[in-house]
């Protein structure tokens, strides 16, 4: 598995998944376990969904030995 996510993206997916959370749990609702998806692609720094679309947010890393 290699990171796709990284720098801000995965602090946006921390907090959309820290707030959905919190409302499911305002609300008493269900809908709030969705949130568990976007915390969880931050924390592994891995997205499923940018696999087809070949989407990256990590900085490249460069060789320095060339």
């Amino acid at each position: 598995m290699k990171a796709n996510v990284g720098g801000l993206d995965k602090k946006l997916r921390i907090a959309a998944g820290i707030i959905i959370i919190a409302a499911g749990a305002f609300f008493k609702s269900w809908w709030g376990a969705v949130g568990i998806i976007p915390l969880a692609t931050a924390l592994i720094n891995w997205c499923p969904a940018y696999l087809p679309l070949g989407i990256s947010t990590c900085k490249a890393k460069t060789s320095d030995t060339e």
